[in-house]
């Protein structure tokens, strides 16, 4: 990680803050989703009723995936290496999203971090890419790949993540899906 790479990246721009998310408020639910790989399941939306807004961490494969999320509530999302064609060209590779006092980096491959999330007051990098959920804190940062909700792959659990912010207090979590389809079985 250590310092970016160039030194345009040192001020990532930020995002407008969400709306009506502001500090010490009702708490804040984040949904959190990667790698759907053109399939968003019914277990799926069901998880993001409610949230406040959705962050999708790339490999989306299919724009009305987007849509739909939209649907349900506001959306950050970044193109992920699977993402091509005209519509994923609208993404970036990287976003920025403050959430009441809570600053967002998502990125689709955490391998290709430049820059050092702590030292620009990063709380949060949201990740994808791997397909593994996992959650931890290295630095102050909080690190969450919410694994893929798309097609299974390998014996990979098939699974979402979510954020609840209050204030300037973050906590993250994942959670595997109960997956209804037969065919779609670990392998």
């Amino acid at each position: 990680m250590g310092a970016p790479r160039d030194p345009a990246m040192a001020s990532v721009p930020t995002r407008p803050p969400a709306p009506g998310l502001q500090p010490g408020g009702t708490p804040l639910r984040v949904g959190l989703l990667s790698d759907t790989h053109g399939l968003l399941r019914p277990e799926s939306i069901a998880r993001l009723q409610g949230c406040d807004w959705i962050i999708h961490a790339g490999d989306i494969c299919d724009p009305a995936i987007l849509d739909a999320l939209r649907a349900l509530a506001p959306v950050t999302a970044v193109r992920g290496n699977c993402d091509q064609g005209p519509w994923a060209g609208r993404l970036r590779e990287t976003e920025r999203v403050r959430m009441g006092s809570i600053s967002v980096y998502v990125i689709h491959n955490l391998a290709r971090l430049e820059i050092d999330p702590e030292a620009l007051g990063i709380r949060v990098v949201v990740s994808g890419h791997s397909h593994q959920p996992s959650v931890e804190t290295r630095g102050g940062v909080l690190y969450v790949n919410p694994g893929s909700c798309g097609p299974r792959r390998f014996k990979l659990p098939v699974a979402m993540g979510e954020l609840v912010i209050a204030g300037d207090r973050v906590r993250a979590g994942t959670v595997q899906l109960a997956i209804s389809c037969p065919w779609d079985s670990p392998a």
